[in-house]
């Protein structure tokens, strides 16, 4: 593939939330919207109760789908109720990229200031599928989708990708 083509990814998208529905997951949307935008191939998205084993379920049955190389998280990383995404996706994980959730909060803190340690973002690797896990609000997918996730699930972005890793995506 010549570096003018992106290679387009199955991306899976999961919103978790004990309020969101079909109706009114504006965080999901985007997402899926700026997944398709760029080129990526929507596998699947779901809405589940902020549950550690409804989370696990799910991501668990896309890590094992081969159509499945990315799947974004929406919800669940903050401190209050019963936010359990970190709890719930992170010991799936092959490898952790810490670097996801320092640079999530680095470019939120330039929007809502020290209210950004609040955010528990995290990612990482399980089975060649790159997990990204983001706040639910909708700002807050935006800005990791511009300033992290838009570039690094893009085969032509330099010096490197996360594309290239995927084992059997490509």
């Amino acid at each position: 593939m010549s570096d003018d083509h992106p290679i387009g990814l199955g991306v899976a998208v999961l919103t978790v939330s004990d309020t969101r529905s079909e109706d009114n997951d504006t965080s999901g949307d985007f997402l899926c919207d700026a997944a398709v935008a760029a080129g990526h191939t929507l596998i699947e998205r779901q809405i589940v109760k902020d549950d550690i084993y409804q989370i696990r379920a799910v991501i668990s049955a896309w890590i094992a789908d081969a159509s499945v190389a990315a799947v974004l998280v929406t919800g669940g990383t903050g401190f209050s109720g019963r936010d359990s995404t970190p709890e719930a996706v992170a010991p799936l994980f092959d490898k952790q990229i810490e670097g996801f959730g320092e640079l999530f909060r680095f470019l939120s803190y330039e929007e809502i200031g020290s209210s950004t340690i609040q955010s528990r973002a995290l990612g990482g690797f399980a089975n060649n599928t790159v997990i990204f896990c983001m706040p639910g609000s909708t700002g807050a997918c935006k800005t990791a989708w511009n300033g992290i996730l838009s570039e690094q699930l893009d085969s032509r972005h330099k010096p490197c990708n996360y594309v290239g890793v995927l084992g059997g995506h490509e």
